[in-house]
């Protein structure tokens, strides 16, 4: 690959040569900017999990002005993850075909709009289909921008820059639970619900300047030439690896686990603990903070566990998934509320997202690299559909049935389910293990 020239900071606008749409775009790009783009898909993602997870501080007010049952407030959270594991395959299909930088920009306008939409609707089902708005927009965010990612980075960083990535959605919960607690007293839960969709529509926008950074390995031309993915192949095709199938499995049942904590931690601590909402909201907070860090370091550590043998990429996260297990069951069955519990929540939190980073990382390592936004289409739609669409909903039935107690201390008995189809993928992940034509060197700088 010849040496890339340095690209300035300002983002270029579309259509100019190099920008997404143009022939043989997709030119190598400087680490710069790189990391420009990786923040400002940050940014983005940050602002897509506020939209999605302050309905969360807003629960006992609409318990209590709606007449709501948990698990009706449950399914608010729930049908975004539906409609988001819906939409996820087509709009990734589009994404590989058209462009992904401009896939998100109309995707975060669709979300930010529909999320300005809840704080003006009448009644539960106005609210119910709002959000599942909110979903359809979001659908296709997160395989585009991970894949995105995975064309300005290198093979070697790819778990540690799309574990840094997702971690903007645990801070992006941080924020809703915490920010939402403090808002809801105080401006009600309509202006709670609309005040982070500005931030996000003008956030989508600037994405309409973003230039794409090419596949590593892959050259302007054969970038160019390069015949069109036929949809029914590349579906088989992404079903064809044990480890991908695996991994998708896994990903999705330590997802119910970290969604149950999500929805259901501030509503726990107000009616077993007699917590105010800004409190409970405080004390959640930690738990996805320590979730945000999780994703990071446990991914920083996949990376380097996979460098010493590539099975240890997965296998960490499956081992980790019994350590959430054995944490979060005892905290919320039998250990009284307290410190410790607290500490076990939180120590939880940190554990059950160890294979949000290598999961959609080791996919993309065993798919062809011009259908990786396919690849995380399917990661989302499986992650959504078969995770955290069921934590939240399942908690609710199961907190109406049994009471919230019980529900929290049963659900992270899906983390041995996690643990089990995780080490299954890291068997096989050795084998079909693809590496980039040029030896894992960054298309941007070998500096990287």
């Amino acid at each position: 690959m010849d040496s890339p020239s340095p690209t300035p900071a300002v983002l270029p606008a579309p259509g100019a040569p190099g920008s997404p749409g143009s022939p043989g775009s997709e030119p190598p790009v400087s680490r710069r900017y790189a990391w420009t783009v990786f923040a400002l898909a940050f940014a983005l993602m940050l602002t897509d999990f506020v939209d999605r997870q302050i309905i969360v501080a807003t629960f006992p007010l609409l318990k209590e002005e709606w007449g709501l049952s948990d698990t009706r407030l449950g399914a608010l959270v729930s049908v975004v993850s539906v409609t988001v594991a819906l939409g996820a395959l087509p709009f990734a299909l589009v994404a590989d075909r058209w462009s992904r930088a401009k896939s998100i920009a109309v995707m975060g306008t669709v979300w930010s709009l529909a999320a300005m939409a809840c704080a003006m609707v009448g009644n539960y089902a106005q609210l119910l289909t709002a959000r599942a708005a909110i979903g359809l927009g979001e659908a296709g965010y997160g395989p585009a921008g991970g894949a995105l990612m995975a064309g300005l980075f290198p093979q070697r960083l790819r778990a540690t820059v799309v574990g840094a990535l997702q971690a903007a959605g645990p801070l992006g919960v941080v924020l809703g639970v915490l920010l939402g607690g403090l808002m809801v007293p105080s401006l009600g839960w309509r202006m709670t619900l609309a005040v982070f969709a500005a931030p996000g529509l003008i956030l989508a926008l600037l994405f309409l300047r973003v230039r794409e950074g090419r596949t590593p390995g892959a050259s302007p031309a054969a970038a160019a030439g390069a015949p069109p993915v036929r949809t029914r192949g590349t579906l088989a095709g992404l079903f064809r690896s044990r480890t991908a199938v695996a991994s998708y499995l896994g990903g999705a049942l330590q997802l119910v686990v970290l969604s149950t904590l999500y929805a259901w931690l501030p509503s726990y601590l107000t009616r077993t603990h007699d917590y105010t909402s800004a409190k409970a909201g405080a004390v959640s907070a930690a738990a996805v903070v320590a979730g945000a860090v999780g994703t990071v370091v446990l991914g920083y550590a996949a990376d380097r566990a996979g460098a010493v043998r590539a099975r240890r990429k997965l296998s960490l996260p499956a081992g980790l998934a019994l350590l959430a297990l054995a944490l979060l069951t005892p905290a919320f069955a039998w250990v009284p509320a307290g410190p410790v519990q607290l500490v076990l929540i939180v120590a939880g939190a940190f554990a059950v997202t160890a294979a949000v980073g290598p999961v959609p990382a080791c996919v993309m390592d065993v798919v062809d690299p011009k259908v990786r936004a396919t690849a995380l289409g399917m990661v989302t739609l499986i992650q959504n559909l078969f995770g955290l669409a069921v934590g939240p909903l399942l908690t609710g039935w199961l907190s109406d049935t049994l009471g919230i107690a019980a529900a929290l201390a049963l659900m992270p008995l899906f983390c041995a389910g996690a643990a089990a189809s995780l080490w299954t993928a890291s068997r096989s992940y050795e084998r079909e293990l693809r590496t980039d034509a040029a030896g894992d060197a960054p298309q941007a700088a070998a500096a990287l």
